[in-house]
């Protein structure tokens, strides 16, 4: 007998904009944070609480039949991890930094060595110990005062991303009681080692104002120093690598705006550096006599890097340190007293560009292979030739490597092990370029075992995320091994509205021209079909967030298409949310999707918003997640999404929604335990590929 699924009680609100009338029967679900968090429930939490428990367990009955394969996928994702493990060590302010972590623990161990790695260590914080009695546990950042003495720490014990600063006397390992809430978790530490600034969030959940805080007083005094009330823009604060200017920020998509100060004199106010310009994108760093920028200026859409001296900071002093070249995408800077490092992207790859200053010699560092993800990793020093970077592929674990940007030589200091004998030369991946329906040619990645054959008989999962120029890299997982090696291939689609061929190709994603992510994903769906790497009914669709997102639009434009669909804590209201600014993030994504109150973005937001979109036609399964205390995509949205969906299904597929109760937007905590989701998405995967 099959089992009924839970049914969402209706109650319906009639939403207007610009004479348009939206029938929502489910808006009631929504709660507020107090609500959750009472220690008294009223009814209506009570009502919501209970029908997510039922959801759960009706989940939990329809796959059933798969916990067996759910504990094996687990034990092997977990078994593939090295349990006693430790990060690469860097050396900063006369410490050796390191984490590590401890057999069967879930959570990190944050210590520290004094000028050798021979020396004794010392725990600044074990979070194992800080987690105790808590479902969920983060910790947001770790700052330590000039003179080595403090630190300050941020922790979220619930997971909706407000961290509460700490301070711990380092000489005891004792906290010093002093707690300021509702922060961004992050902390920057001023050269007398007394003062601190932070970030602390408004009622929507946005950074909204950088504080003062002096040690040893009560937060109640604290100075405002940068309030940002445009609701459009985020503040943030930071420590120039060079450690002699705290920076404060605001940022919006389009533009931005610094201001700084002489961390040795804390007490005097920040200067602004450039005011806003709407369109002037920016960031900057400090080396010696300089400021280096990058930035947009003079139509850089991939941006540019220029310099300005100390006192002559606007814009009309800026100087081109190099060339603008529209075909490479820049996407960070890494200063070093000889030497400059570019991040880059051209022709959707990843590169390391290594500039010496005195004679504009460069190179790029060659790692051999084609599709990967390189990346720069922690440089504390300026006067080193070595540069700390990273490198991964789809076949290659993560790999940690000091390049002497003198010699030119890569020294490995540490590669991920894949406990259980994993060796790649059994995988093989490929870059393929998909021509889309306008002819724009969209990379992909893909990954398989090497026995594999493009015959059309294989399953595939096909992955995207296509959103805030967020770039998805070909990425080695060795939880992915456990669908490799049951005869799965998976492929990243590389869509608009990322940033992987370049600043455009995120302005072509977006906005008014946002269907070109889905129709992309679509499109790459259809050429792997076509190209034999998939059989037409085993073709299977996984996003989360924004890629939840597209998810939702394109079970609804191409429903045949998937056999199979996760959509992790998806944003599916579009239209509900961004116009309620007081949501969190809804204002400061108007430069991503629009601002529905202006009419030619709410039809555009409506056309494709997957809750406005359904319709009575047969959906394909789909498996939904969500977390209670999501800060980014509140957990109503999936839930509503799943309760019309079923509703409006007319095929014979199961439609199932799973709410963790006790996380946010990136479900559970711990090193171990979060692989729990990732077990049941895949066992959902491979029943219904018959791989199980």
């Amino acid at each position: 007998m099959k089992l009924k699924a839970p049914t969402l009680r209706k109650e319906s609100k009639v939403i207007t904009a610009h004479g348009h009338d939206r029938v929502d029967p489910y808006y009631w679900i929504r709660l507020s944070d107090e609500q959750k968090n009472a220690e008294t429930k009223d009814e209506v939490t009570k009502e919501v609480e209970k029908y997510l428990n039922e959801e759960n367990e009706y989940t939990s009955k329809m796959l059933t039949h798969t916990d067996d394969l759910q504990e094996t996928l687990f034990n092997e994702i977990i078994g593939r991890i090295k349990q006693t493990d430790m990060s690469v060590p860097y050396l900063d302010n006369e410490y050796f930094y390191l984490t590590r972590f401890e057999e069967g623990k879930e959570y990190a161990i944050h210590a520290r060595k004094k000028g050798t790695l021979k020396a004794e260590e010392e725990v600044l914080i074990d979070e194992n110990i800080q987690a105790e009695g808590y479902d969920f546990y983060s910790i947001g950042g770790r700052s330590i005062s000039p003179d080595n003495k403090i630190m300050v720490y941020g922790e979220d014990r619930i997971g909706r991303r407000q961290y509460t600063l700490r301070f711990r006397d380092l000489a005891t390992g004792i906290d010093m009681g002093e707690e300021i809430p509702n922060t961004t978790g992050v902390a920057v530490w001023a050269n007398d080692n007394k003062t601190i600034f932070y970030t602390i969030k408004d009622n929507a959940l946005r950074p909204f104002k950088i504080m003062k805080h002096i040690l040893g007083t009560d937060n109640a005094s604290d100075v405002v120093v940068h309030h940002e009330p445009d609701e459009t823009f985020r503040a943030f604060v930071y420590k120039s690598k060079s450690k002699e200017y705290i920076i404060a920020g605001s940022w919006a998509t389009l533009t931005q705006e610094f201001k700084y100060l002489d961390a040795d004199k804390p007490e005097e106010p920040f200067s602004l550096f450039q005011e806003r310009i709407k369109g002037l994108e920016y960031s900057i760093d400090h080396f010696e006599d300089y400021w280096y920028i990058r930035t947009n200026k003079d139509g850089a859409t991939n941006y540019k890097l220029m310099k300005t001296s100390l006192d002559q900071t606007t814009v009309e002093h800026w100087e081109d340190v190099f060339p603008y070249d529209a075909e490479v995408f820049i996407e960070d800077v890494e200063i070093f007293a000889d030497f400059l490092v570019i991040s880059e992207r051209a022709n959707g790859n990843t590169r390391l560009r290594v500039i010496r200053w005195e004679d504009g010699n460069a190179h790029f560092v060659d790692f051999g292979q084609e599709a990967y993800m390189a990346y720069t990793s922690v440089n504390k020093a300026f006067d080193t030739g070595l540069l700390r970077l990273g490198f991964t592929s789809m076949i290659t674990p993560n790999t940690i490597y000091d390049y002497n940007m003198n010699t030119r030589e890569l020294t490995l200091l540490k590669q991920q092990e894949v406990v259980g004998g994993f060796n790649e030369e059994e995988y093989e991946s490929e870059k393929l370029m998909v021509k889309a329906r306008d002819g724009e040619l969209v990379p992909l990645s893909i990954v398989y075992k090497k026995e594999f054959k493009p015959d059309g008989k294989n399953p595939l999962l096909l992955y995207a995320y296509g959103s805030y120029g967020h770039s998805i890299d070909p990425y080695f997982s060795s939880a992915r091994l456990s669908l490799l090696d049951r005869g799965f291939s998976f492929a990243i689609a590389h869509v608009r509205g990322g940033q992987e061929m370049g600043r455009t190709w995120y302005d072509s994603g977006k906005l008014l021209v946002k269907k070109n992510t889905f129709n992309d994903f679509v499109d790459c769906g259809k050429a792997l079909i076509e190209q034999s790497y998939v059989s037409e009914n085993q073709l299977y669709a996984m996003g989360g967030s924004a890629g939840g997102l597209l998810m939702g639009a394109v079970v609804n434009s191409d429903s045949q298409l998937w056999r199979g669909v996760v959509a992790a804590v998806p944003f599916v209201d579009v239209v509900t949310t961004m116009l309620d600014e007081s949501i969190p993030l809804t204002t400061g994504e108007f430069d991503e999707w629009g601002n529905p109150k202006i009419k030619e973005f709410y039809n555009y937001i409506l056309s494709y918003s997957p809750y406005d979109n359904i319709h009575e036609m047969d959906y394909p399964h789909i498996l939904v997640t969500s977390g209670y205390h999501d800060s980014q995509v509140q957990y109503w949205e999936p839930t509503k999404w799943v309760a019309k969906l079923r509703e409006f299904n007319k095929a014979e597929t199961n439609i199932l929604l799973y709410t963790n109760m006790d996380s946010g937007h990136g479900g559970k905590s711990g090193r171990f335990r979060r692989f729990k989701e990732t077990a049941m998405e895949y066992a959902f995967f491979l029943d219904l590929a018959g791989k199980s």
